[in-house]
């Protein structure tokens, strides 16, 4: 059980997280030719499946954050996400340019730490300021 102060903050946490990958996700479908695009300049396998999965994933992805909708469920998929992304998307090993292999390990880096708060929202939950918790049985009497 949290106490009040504890959801607070992981709503803010929850909130947080999921402006990213909002945005991310509302890009991808409003520039829907230019994100298949970089997925093929990325070597993407089945990009025409890809695409709609990373977007839908972001997109739903937050408003289950928002919400606060199977959390830990929602929250360790997330962190898988962004690991993978991270590899996928930011392999600064690979990029010969400095300036440009500095911006990738920095994107890299920030993946792996947002799939650190998405491990933490894993063993938290979701808290009471969530759909999650008002699921949640209470303690007291019943009758």
């Amino acid at each position: 059980m949290t106490r009040p102060a504890d959801s607070l903050i992981i709503f803010i946490a929850r909130i947080l997280l999921a402006i990213l990958f909002l945005w991310g996700g509302a890009m991808k479908l409003l520039g829907y030719a230019g994100f298949i695009g970089y997925l093929h300049s990325r070597g993407v396998p089945y990009v025409q499946v890809a695409a709609p999965v990373v977007i839908a994933v972001e997109l739903l992805g937050s408003l289950a954050l928002i919400f606060g909708v199977r959390m830990r469920a929602i929250a360790f998929l997330l962190a898988v996400y962004a690991v993978v992304t991270a590899v996928l998307g930011h392999d600064f090993w690979n990029v010969t340019n400095a300036a440009q292999q500095q911006e990738a390990a920095v994107h890299f880096w920030k993946n792996v730490a947002i799939a650190g708060g998405f491990l933490l929202l894993t063993v938290t939950g979701a808290g009471r300021a969530s759909i999650d918790g008002m699921r949640a049985p209470r303690g007291g009497l019943r009758g």
